[in-house]
């Protein structure tokens, strides 16, 4: 379901009000469980919550105009989403998310880093206020730059020693 919006609130107001429903309430539970130093905005067609660029200012991929994103939420065609980047080749964390989805009943659809559901009902909330407010900013840097160890802060390719 592509939106075209600027905005969390136009993104939202551009769904059909059902969905719109249940994305403002995963919405809600983002915002009260993420760490604090994340700014929420879109990014990628999506209501995003990013590191700051002031934070952080090598960018997403050493592209200086992009904010390294942590977490993203949507609204596909026919599911909903919640992108947690900080899980992203987290073994032990998505271990965790299936045990926390099990012990409420609930069967975990994830890929690598995308939680998939298609009502509120399918999903463990506590399972995602978990993960949701797991990852600082600083591990989520740290996280990152471990993942993209053959560059430096500017995102620029290192020599390799020799």
């Amino acid at each position: 379901m592509k939106i075209e919006a600027r905005t969390p609130a136009g993104y939202l107001a551009a769904l059909p009000a059902e969905r719109r429903k249940t994305l403002a309430e995963i919405r809600s539970l983002v915002r009260k469980h993420l760490p604090a130093g994340y700014v929420e905005t879109m990014q990628y067609g999506m209501i995003s919550y990013v590191v700051p660029l002031k934070r952080y200012a090598a960018g997403y991929l050493g592209r200086k105009d992009v904010p390294l994103p942590c977490i993203a939420i949507a609204a596909q065609k026919y599911h909903y989403a919640i992108y947690l980047m900080g899980f992203y080749g987290d073994a032990a964390a998505e271990r965790e998310m299936k045990r926390r989805f099990a012990v409420d009943g609930k069967r975990l659809d994830m890929g690598k880093c995308c939680v998939r559901f298609k009502s509120l009902d399918e999903v463990s909330l506590g399972a995602l206020e978990w993960a949701v407010g797991k990852v600082s900013v600083d591990a989520m840097i740290a996280r990152y730059e471990e993942a993209r160890g053959d560059r430096d802060r500017a995102g620029k390719r290192r020599r390799p020693a020799r």
